[in-house]
């Protein structure tokens, strides 16, 4: 005989498969959150890490700027000091120069011509004087242009003047001092040693 099986199997099945999806499903879910976990955690390292090296990066960029800032400083310091050199070399290589411009001016002048004031700012000169005749003057503009250290000699004004017992012109004069360039083997421009 045939053996008939009346229990209710199929819902068993059922039920068994059931049973197997929820716990597939939880299993997946556990999965899930523990992944997502790793996830987060692993984001967070390194957003930590990153983090911490934006902080050192901070700090060495600040150092970085306060060292920038007293480079600037001792580059200024520098500026300064190269400028101070500058101003003492040029006294230096112009000291020669006032004593060769008095000494120029003094063989320059003729027999007759008398200055009374002299003044001078960088290379221009301003001349006053007398003389006992016009011609003198003139002779001393001319001396002045073949001079090796003067030169563009111009008369503003001259003036007659009768208050000594010998007549006088007094007259005013302007002319520049050739500048001091140096060459080759320490001489200047106009052919003199320094």
């Amino acid at each position: 005989m045939a053996k008939i099986n009346l229990l209710p199997w199929r819902e068993e099945l059922r039920a068994e498969r059931k049973r197997q999806f929820v716990g597939i499903l939880g299993l997946a879910v556990v999965v899930g959150a523990l992944v997502s976990l790793l996830v987060h955690m692993s984001f967070e390292s390194k957003i930590g890490s990153q983090q911490s090296r934006n902080s050192y990066l901070k700090s060495e960029i600040s150092q970085l700027d306060t060292k920038i800032k007293e480079i600037s400083k001792l580059e200024k310091q520098r500026e300064e000091l190269l400028n101070r050199m500058q101003i003492v070399q040029d006294l230096q290589q112009s000291r020669p120069l006032v004593v060769r411009l008095f000494d120029e001016l003094v063989r320059q002048i003729p027999t007759g011509v008398y200055l009374t004031e002299f003044s001078r700012k960088k290379l221009n000169l301003s001349i006053k004087g007398k003389s006992e005749s016009t011609p003198r003057i003139s002779a001393f503009m001319r001396n002045i242009e073949k001079s090796q250290w003067l030169k563009k000699p111009d008369v503003s004004g001259i003036k007659a003047d009768k208050k000594g017992s010998i007549p006088t012109t007094n007259f005013t004069m302007t002319a520049k001092q050739k500048g001091f360039k140096k060459g080759k083997k320490g001489k200047n421009k106009a052919g003199g040693r320094r």
